[in-house]
């Protein structure tokens, strides 16, 4: 009686800790991961800034306007002698002056410069917000494969929870012979031991998990120790085509786009750097106001306003071949950039090639593996079967039952694996679904 209500606590508490739990499945975890997570603000936030940048006022097309003011004075002790008379001495004679104005200066042609430079903030522009989706992708990725990680922990835990129970009902038995005199304390001893060492595997699965959890927590950038449950099931995507993916990288992958990008930034600095072989031209404005007093002066007042304008026009002539050698290393540059943008594609499609020959192995395995879970466990349970009846030995049994957890935990991992792949198949393509 008291096993019995020991028993009916424990699942009362059980069944108490699982309704407490959250059941996270994998599109809240990218949602909440998408809204916390301190990569992806750090990146809308430079964002902003290349935004910000991308302006005709910060390429140079608008004109300038400057205003100054200034007030200021002197007082002075002086003596003037002149040619005939005595000579004029003043203490303390004060002077004044004050003066505001505004300046306009507005460069109207460069050679195109301005231009140049503004597209270029424009694909800088472009390129932070690549760089930002490339977060974005990386931590979906981090994301699934944590989730996916805890789900694999989760697994584990059920099937050595099932090693246990086999290890349980043998042990059992055993008892149940040595009773009756059929069996010996040896066997009773040695599934003791084999279900001690199933409890220790079962803990430190257990721990797995819990680590597994605390991972996940941080990159949804929560509080690590919230506790949670998911799925029971790792859901491949079993029908992913190399040529689809290749023809996807080719416009989404965030690299392939930076390098594109790269390129098209250096033929800009080019065609700013040729500007500088043709005219300058600003035209140029302003007002001022000034009024000033000295008492020592030949005006003892001076008041004066008005309005000044002009056009400025400047031709660099020579300045020591620093032109056309800025023009030539320009030209490197873009060069150097089309070889970095094929270094790219390819680099993109060999890693793309890796991951679709990982992912297409792991398929192969999971066939194979889940034909050998159904063979273990009907092995398994025909051992079990003559175990009962005497006819075989403990020993046939434990080998019998290691392999099925074997076969079982090769299963997940497989599982598993072929997850990762084809989320690194998605990520390199660009290609990772945020609903998923």
């Amino acid at each position: 009686m008291s096993k019995r209500l020991n028993l009916f606590i424990f699942l009362l508490c059980l069944s108490t800790s699982g309704f407490a739990q959250e059941k996270l499945s994998l599109q809240e975890a990218i949602s909440i991961a998408l809204q916390n997570n301190y990569d992806i603000k750090i990146s809308k936030n430079e964002i902003g800034i290349a935004k910000n940048n991308a302006t005709i006022g910060n390429a140079g097309m608008l004109p300038t306007i400057d205003g100054s003011y200034t007030n200021g004075g002197s007082i002075q002790n002086t003596r003037q002698t002149p040619v005939t008379g005595e000579d004029r001495v003043i203490r303390g004679a004060k002077s004044t002056n004050n003066s505001y104005g505004a300046d306009l200066n507005w460069t109207i042609f460069d050679g195109f410069t301005m231009f140049a430079n503004y597209d270029r903030l424009k694909e800088l522009q472009k390129q932070g917000e690549i760089n930002s989706r490339l977060t974005i992708l990386t931590t979906v990725s981090d994301v699934i494969t944590a989730y996916y990680d805890v789900v694999r922990q989760q697994q584990l835990l059920i099937a050595a929870d099932s090693a246990m129970d086999v290890s349980v009902l043998r042990t059992n038995i055993a008892k149940t012979k040595l009773q009756l005199g059929r069996g010996s304390k040896l066997d009773v001893l040695t599934a003791q031991v084999d279900y001690n060492t199933d409890t220790s595997n079962y803990i430190q699965v257990k721990n797995f998990l819990q680590v597994a959890k605390v991972r996940l927590n941080q990159l949804m950038v929560r509080d690590i120790s919230t506790n949670f449950s998911v799925v029971n099931n790792i859901d491949v995507d079993k029908g992913i085509l190399f040529s689809k993916q290749a023809e996807i990288a080719e416009t989404q992958n965030p690299n392939v786009q930076n390098a594109f990008i790269n390129q098209k930034i250096a033929s800009l600095t080019l065609k700013s750097v040729r500007g500088a072989r043709y005219p300058a031209i600003s035209l140029n404005s302003g007002y001022s106001r000034a009024n000033s007093t000295s008492p020592t002066g030949f005006n003892q007042k001076f008041a004066a306003n008005g309005f000044t304008y002009g056009v400025t026009a400047s031709l660099n002539l020579f300045n020591g071949f620093l032109q056309r050698q800025q023009e030539r290393n320009a030209k490197i540059d873009i060069e150097t950039s089309t070889l970095n943008l094929n270094k790219t594609k390819l680099d993109v499609n060999s890693q793309l090639l890796t991951a679709y020959q990982n992912y297409s192995t792991y398929l192969d395995l999971i066939k194979l593996e889940q034909s050998n879970v159904d063979i273990a466990k009907e092995n398994l349970d025909i051992t079990l079967a003559k175990y009962r009846l005497g006819s075989i030995a403990p020993l046939e049994l434990r080998e019998a039952q290691r392999n099925a957890i074997d076969a079982q935990n090769r299963f997940i991992e497989m599982q598993y694996q072929a997850k990762i792949a084809e989320t690194t198949l998605k990520e390199i393509s660009g290609n990772i679904d945020l609903g998923n």
